[in-house]
């Protein structure tokens, strides 16, 4: 129908031309017409050089498009649209903004129908990327921050919102101090993808009674998909109150019975001063973990720094997926039993580009891990790497494919090792230690199948296996004995073999001792430093036959 019109007065218009002034406004209504279908200018503008009959021609086209889609272009007004009614309706576009026009009967809806209305929660500075809905800040929860308020609670209900939305941040904001007890951010019914932001600092109850009897753990994460804690954050256990209480109840490390200083006196941790105004009692002898992921998946831990923990500083425990990089632990050596990253029951694991000193292990592997690679760690003062202790009280463990490679060790007890109880069974296999730089590490290379910390235990024949066990270029200065390799006499260990080690003694506090081994069976590849005699080349001859409860 409209068509049908658009010919007849196109008919009209050809064979009867209008007057002057009627002509000039057509012509003004076909270049706006025409605007509004994105023409370029130049070609509109030109337009007011054609004749009368090519005008004609352009405005029955223009018409018949115009007509039948007018609709269309009312539609698509948005920021290019001109008004051309009012002065007074353009500025009152202006005040509206670009995006928040009404539909003009349009069928399709408009990118904006009406305007987003303000944020309960204004994102704080350094989150701007982040939708202001899905932050959730522990200050908007109570959260005082002076480091002497209680804050627990605050972070509980911070927690519990955050915990609804999926890919929601928990933001522990910079320049405050947050007093936060024993608390558990756990799922299973949480959504996925929780960015736990820390950049302020979070530290632990100094006084007794916020502890009870003693707790495993100070923080943890339980049973999430997709955790990430990041930040430039610190989380301060303010051990030293531990430390003190009871520092020879735990267990010290086996290794110590093969560090003998010149003068014969025995080696303990040194005391430990303790600050009394932190004071509040004694502390239970269970000391807690300061941060410990359980049973999650994707797990990623970067930029934070954990210091002076109650024991060991991050654990993951039956977590499938974890990253960790550019993390920092800071603790002194002689604190007790502070290992850095503690790994049990894990697969898939990557450790990077981090920097750790602590009391004990660096890293520490235990069973049930697998598919672990750790790289580009700075490791001292500690104990080194190990793998291990494993079998303890006649337990099974199993551990295979293991990589640590390119680590620098300094003043560590030990660099990278292995250690199982008698009686354990299981197997370590698939183990590849490589470009390990060592200074004035005491045990550069260790495997320990007889390990014990207590002051004796009773000799078992069972064992956990060793096999496929790889030490390859590594270098620097030792202070005791630059390899130990002990292993079971009813399970040797198999496959072991040792490629480019140069390792050089330092005359220290320390008796010095030659390559020492037993019942370790495999291949030199090349000439070491000093030389590695005791080594035995080829299998053993009568290794017992793996039973079934061996099998991992």
């Amino acid at each position: 129908m409209h068509v049908q019109f658009s010919l007849k007065f196109a008919y009209s218009f050809l064979y009867k031309p209008p007057e002057a002034p009627l002509l000039a406004k057509l012509k003004q209504r076909a270049l706006s017409s025409l605007h509004c279908f994105s023409l370029p200018t130049y070609l509109v503008e030109k337009m007011g050089g054609f004749s009368f009959r090519s005008f004609t021609f352009m405005f029955i086209i223009a018409f018949l498009v115009w007509s039948s889609n007018v609709e269309t272009c009312y539609a698509r007004r948005g920021r290019h649209w001109r008004q051309t009614t009012t002065t007074s309706s353009a500025s009152l576009y202006k005040k509206k903004g670009k995006s928040h026009h009404h539909n003009n009967g349009s069928k399709s809806k408009p990118k904006h129908s009406s305007p987003p209305s303000m944020p309960t929660n204004p994102p704080r500075k350094g989150y701007d990327d982040v939708p202001s809905s899905t932050i959730f800040d522990v200050r908007d929860f109570g959260a005082t921050g002076d480091g002497k308020t209680d804050d627990t609670k605050a972070f509980q209900a911070a927690w519990a919102a955050a915990c609804k939305v999926e890919a929601s941040t928990f933001v522990v904001p910079s320049q405050y101090v947050f007093l936060v007890g024993p608390i558990s951010f756990s799922g299973p019914y949480c959504q996925h993808n929780i960015v736990f932001q820390l950049d302020g600092t979070i530290i632990a109850p100094v006084d007794a009674k916020s502890w009870g009897s003693g707790l495993l753990q100070w923080l943890e994460f339980t049973k999430l998909v997709g955790i990430t804690v990041k930040g430039s954050g610190v989380i301060d256990g303010r051990g030293s109150v531990w430390w003190q209480d009871t520092p020879y109840d735990d267990p010290l490390d086996d290794e110590l019975k093969l560090i003998i200083p010149l003068n014969k006196t025995s080696l303990r941790y040194p005391s430990i001063p303790l600050n009394s105004s932190l004071g509040g009692g004694k502390m239970p002898s269970i000391k807690p973990t300061a941060l410990r992921f359980y049973g999650s998946f994707n797990v990623t831990v970067t930029g934070i720094k954990i210091q002076n923990s109650q024991q060991c500083h991050l654990k993951f425990d039956n977590c499938i997926g974890v990253t960790v990089y550019n993390f920092t632990v800071s603790s002194p050596g002689d604190s007790p039993n502070t290992d850095g990253i503690h790994l049990q029951n894990s697969k898939d694991v990557l450790i990077r580009s981090s920097n750790i000193a602590c009391g004990d292990d660096c890293v520490s592997i235990q069973t049930g891990c697998t598919n672990v690679y750790v790289h580009n760690i700075n490791c001292g003062p500690g104990h080194g790497i190990s793998i291990g202790s494993l079998g303890k009280d006649n337990t099974k463990a199993c551990v295979s494919n293991i990589t640590v490679k390119d680590i620098v060790m300094q003043n560590t007890m030990n660099g990278v090792r292995i250690k199982t109880w008698q009686g354990g069974s299981g197997s370590v296999q698939g183990v590849f230690f490589s470009n390990i730089q060592v200074s004035e590490v005491q045990l550069p290379i260790v495997i320990d199948q007889f390990y014990c910390d207590k002051s004796k235990c009773k000799n078992q024949t069972s064992a956990v296996a060793l096999s496929g066990i790889n030490f390859e270029r590594i270098r620097g200065t030792y202070t005791v004995k630059p390899v130990h390799l002990a292993c079971s006499d009813s399970m040797p260990c198999q496959d072991v073999t040792l490629t480019d080690i140069q390792l050089k003694p330092i005359q220290e506090r320390y008796h010095m001792y030659d390559p020492y081994c037993w019942q370790t069976f495999g291949e030199l590849y090349t000439p070491t430093l000093p030389p590695i005699d005791c080594l035995q080349v080829g299998k053993p001859s009568s290794n017992r036959i793996q039973g079934d409860h061996d099998q991992c």
